[in-house]
């Protein structure tokens, strides 16, 4: 039977894929914030990068996962967990692809807030799994799981005010009603992910209580 390694903490891993979600949500903002149309396939690529490194930070673990009879907690809430934040960092990188792919060259007001939004959501989380490997600092977690879910009811209506903006504003130009409806929906997803690691998260507290 394979032993445990005690070199390595699931619990610093998952603070080490949540630090990848904030440095891509913080680059989403920054390209966002700035926007030069000339300048979004190397945000895309160096966005990219931080996705990759997330990846091999998620493989690892589950290398290390596939290796261990015993686990801080159920062997399915690491791979849910990993799996859960992955997804955040994906889904930011799929934004900058998408503002890429369709060659947006404006950024409306409600995107450039939500890119906030998904960054505001992915440092509650990182802030959150602080303290998830104790469990008796159950309230600290609770708090960054509300506000995780607040932000996430906050991105839900801008998501609202801008497909209405769009369809109001641009039903002239069906292209940008198009590209616009779809990274919305983009960005939308961002807040979800962050919203479904924080479930899992309060889960595993349930279960550990």
């Amino acid at each position: 039977m394979a032993k445990h390694d005690r070199n390595y903490n699931y619990f610093d891993a998952f603070i080490r894929m949540a630090e990848k979600s904030c440095r891509a949500a913080d680059m989403l903002v920054a390209a966002l914030s700035d926007f030069d149309p000339d300048k979004v396939e190397d945000l895309m690529h160096a966005m990219h990068t931080v996705e990759h490194d997330a990846d091999i930070e998620h493989h690892e673990m589950m290398h290390r996962l596939a290796k261990e009879f015993i686990t801080p907690i159920e062997r399915e809430d690491i791979i849910y967990m990993a799996s859960e934040l992955d997804e955040v960092t994906d889904c930011i990188e799929d934004v900058m692809q998408r503002i890429f792919m369709y060659n947006i060259r404006t950024i409306p007001p409600e995107a450039k807030e939500m890119a906030v939004i998904i960054s505001r959501c992915c440092k509650s989380l990182a802030m959150a799994l602080q303290n998830f490997q104790h469990f008796k600092k159950a309230s600290e977690i609770n708090e960054c799981i509300i506000e995780i879910n607040r932000l996430e009811e906050d991105g839900d209506q801008m998501y609202i005010r801008g497909n209405r903006s769009l369809f109001t504003q641009h039903t002239e130009d069906p292209v940008v009603v198009l590209a616009w409806a779809e990274t919305y929906t983009r960005l939308e997803k961002c807040c979800d992910a962050c919203e479904h690691v924080a479930d899992v998260m309060a889960s595993v507290m349930m279960k550990n209580s």
